[in-house]
């Protein structure tokens, strides 16, 4: 088995490569093929051939190559786009099976990771070439989307690129194919704009070590069948092998180190290395076909095989479990579809002043790496992108990211990426970028007026700082110092007539409740506790029960003094003052076993309302038992009513004598404002509800206060000479009830 002469023609396959590149390759006129001597070849090996038809081993069981399959590059493209955030991007390819079919796998592949076409236009060379290039300019200047996969082969590349030379397309980031990404050749200054900043991945940069070397120490002599080596010698020295009247003969011994040009150039390859990877490919998997041990193969376990025997299925066996990294660094092995690791240089254009491109290698793409780790930018590496920008990256969306606080919904009509944004409803916030749902806050919390976070609700309850809280505080106040000065002139003055002849006893028992009544309003006021909560309702329960049986009670003294009065009339010993106490006793324990039953089943407790009011908590008091309230409420009202009646079936008494008319009036304050409670209760907010049950308690209790107490006081204090034992013993007109 031979190696005919690759070596020397690796410059020659390359130039012929690099100018007829990506035809139908599945036709396999790209191949580097190795003859084997004495057979028929069986083994083919590629250095060049990229169609990703080409890896179905169905078809093709007998194929190798040593360059990434296409496949791996549109995978790269994809990785690259979705690294810098390019989601909206447009496509131009050329009229070709290598195009098309990569434009189609790349549109797939781009979409699995959420990266959306905007465009697909072709560019042929045919004499169609004006109108699609018209629709091609309107669409570059016409579209949103500002970055542009150029997929095409070299030589419609250069002709795209002469056309569009005459319109002025700027503020396009171009993302090249490896057919043309590395051709320095196609800058000039009128493609500056056009080219700043392209990038694109090309096969991996490297040196061939001793190809040099070769190459420079070559001579016709060498090889003297070879027209090709001839026919380079003549162009490179201007001289002629045959007899000319124009050149000079060629001796033979010129030497190519004194000559300039891509052929002794050899410090970087980019192909040209696949081809050295070939090379060793083939010569590995001699090597471990032909070693012998104790007459068995090391590597199959199979008899060993000498020079004479080798086979191409035989080498193709070996050829499958070959692993190695050659001396310039790059890898060689393959997978179940004969493909080799896929390995590209991210390269970024870079424009001179002069219309000459520098190719940068700003990043690799590597397949052997673990996933995810396929594709890497270099640390430190300046970047142009497109635009002629070296520090505004491109930006290409067909719709800005939703922000935090809306959410993320497809348009049925539009491309996935071309999403529509909502603003989260009422209550609900969403604190990522193109988030696709909205979160609902828990019952303590509310969206800020971003909605991207959910803030405790603020607490709301009746405090003593607020103007309201503190109206109600200084109108108990004042009842309560009201009270304790009508107490104190009651006191001075308790052995005057006036307050004699009205029960003093009863008087000053419900100065007292009055005075608890006032009190209880302000238990009300401030941030609901536990504690709190049962002292309200129930002081309220019993201390309004304790005011409404004293004033009860005065109704009933007056009624019986009336009745006492009347000829044979006996009726104050069955009302005397140890009934009137036993009597206000008694309706107040009632009151009290209804609290401590309410008390023990279902007591009042501090509650966060959360419902009436979306944005803000209520602190509350519940009621617990609804049953238990609505019966000290209930139970109130039925002594106010009896109270009420009592006192106005006495309201013609003789006005000296009694004060039923006060007592009437002030029931029908005290039921007047309790009944309005009950429908303003029941339908008042939050804060608000607590702030009727205050008014309600403190307008009763100063109802009483001044219509039982302030005619007396002013008596006592404005009007002494009726406040005698004559004015209060005038005759009483007989009167029939």
């Amino acid at each position: 088995m031979c190696c005919v002469n690759l070596l020397q023609r690796v410059k020659d396959i390359v130039e012929r490569e690099k100018q007829n590149r990506h035809v139908h390759e599945c036709q396999f006129q790209e191949f580097l093929v190795f003859f084997f001597s004495e057979t028929r070849c069986r083994l083919e090996v590629s250095h060049l051939s990229t169609c990703a038809c080409l890896s179905d081993k169905r078809l093709y069981p007998t194929f190798f190559r040593t360059v990434p399959s296409d496949h791996f590059q549109i995978i790269g493209l994809v990785q690259l786009m979705k690294y810098f955030h390019w989601q909206w991007v447009g496509i131009i390819h050329s009229e070709q099976l290598y195009a098309e079919q990569g434009t189609a796998e790349f549109t797939n592949e781009a979409m699995k990771v959420g990266i959306c076409v905007e465009y697909r236009l072709p560019f042929s060379e045919t004499s169609q070439i004006i109108s699609k290039l018209n629709a091609i300019v309107d669409m570059l200047r016409e579209s949103s989307s500002k970055v542009v996969l150029l997929f095409m082969s070299l030589s419609v590349t250069k002709t795209f690129l002469s056309t569009m030379e005459n319109y002025n397309i700027t503020g396009k980031q171009w993302v090249g194919s490896e057919s043309w990404i590395t051709q320095a050749d196609l800058a000039s200054v009128e493609r500056k704009n056009i080219l700043q900043g392209a990038m694109g991945f090309a096969l991996p940069q490297a040196s061939i070590p001793g190809l040099g070397e070769f190459l420079l120490s070559l001579k016709p002599s060498d090889e003297p069948h070879s027209d090709i080596i001839k026919a380079m010698w003549e162009q490179f020295f201007d001289c002629s092998f045959s007899p000319s009247n124009t050149s000079a003969m060629c001796t033979g011994t010129e030497d190519l180190r004194t000559v300039s040009s891509d052929y002794t150039d050899v410090t970087h390859f980019r192909p040209e290395n696949n081809v050295y990877k070939a090379v060793y490919l083939v010569a590995y998997a001699l090597h471990a076909l032909l070693q012998c041990e104790n007459g068995f193969n090391p590597t199959t376990g199979k008899p060993c095989v000498n020079k004479s025997e080798v086979q191409p299925k035989l080498v193709l066996e070996h050829i499958k479990y070959v692993n190695f990294t050659t001396q310039n660094g790059a890898k060689v092995f393959f997978d179940e579809n004969g493909e080799s690791v896929a390995q590209y240089d991210l390269v970024n254009w870079q424009m001179k002043e002069d219309g000459s491109a520098e190719i940068v290698n700003i990043g690799h793409y590597d397949t052997s790496f673990p996933d995810g780790r396929h594709f890497k930018l270099k640390d430190n590496t300046k970047i142009v992108w497109g635009g002629n920008s070296d520090q505004v990256k491109t930006v290409s969306v067909c719709r800005e990211p939703c922000p935090p606080g809306t959410r993320k919904a497809t348009n049925k009509f539009m491309p996935v990426c071309c999403f529509d944004c909502f603003e989260c409803p009422e209550g609900t916030i969403s604190n990522q970028t193109n988030s696709l749902d909205c979160l609902t806050c828990p019952p303590e919390f509310w969206p800020n007026e971003k909605k991207d976070q959910c803030l405790p609700k603020p607490t709301e309850y009746l405090s003593y700082k607020e103007v309201m809280g503190a109206l109600l505080t200084g109108f108990g106040c004042v009842g309560i110092f009201l009270s304790l000065l009508t107490l104190i002139i009651f006191l001075t003055h308790k052995e005057t007539p006036i307050v004699k002849a009205n029960n003093s006893e009863l008087s000053f028992l419900l100065l007292f409740s009055l005075k608890l009544c006032f009190l209880c309003s302000l238990t009300f006021i401030g941030q609901p506790s536990e504690w709190s909560c049962m002292l309200r309702h129930t002081a309220f329960g019993i201390t309004f029960v304790l005011c409404i049986s004293c004033v009860l009670g005065k109704t009933i003294v007056v009624l019986m003094a009336f009745r006492a009065t009347l000829p044979g009339s006996n009726v104050m010993k069955w009302f005397g003052p140890t009934q009137q106490r036993l009597s206000v006793l008694t309706f107040t324990l009632i009151q009290i076993v209804i609290c401590i039953l309410w008390l023990t089943i279902s007591p009042p407790f501090p509650k966060m309302n959360t419902k009436y009011y979306k944005e803000k908590i209520i602190l509350e008091c519940a009621l617990g038992s609804s049953v238990g309230f609505w019966a000290v409420l209930s139970y109130n009202g039925l002594l106010a009513l009896l109270c009420f009646i009592l006192a106005f079936l006495a309201r013609k008494l003789p006005d000296s004598f009694n004060e039923a008319k006060l007592i009437t009036f002030s029931m029908l304050i005290f039921c007047a404002v309790w009944i309005t409670f009950i429908p303003a209760y029941v339908s008042s907010p939050g804060k608000f509800t607590v702030a009727v049950e205050i008014f309600a308690i403190l307008a009763s209790s100063f109802g009483l206060l001044a219509c039982i107490y302030f005619p007396k006081c002013y008596i006592i204090i404005f009007r002494p000479e009726q406040n005698s034992k004559k004015h209060m013993m005038r005759k009483i007109q007989p009167i029939t009830l």
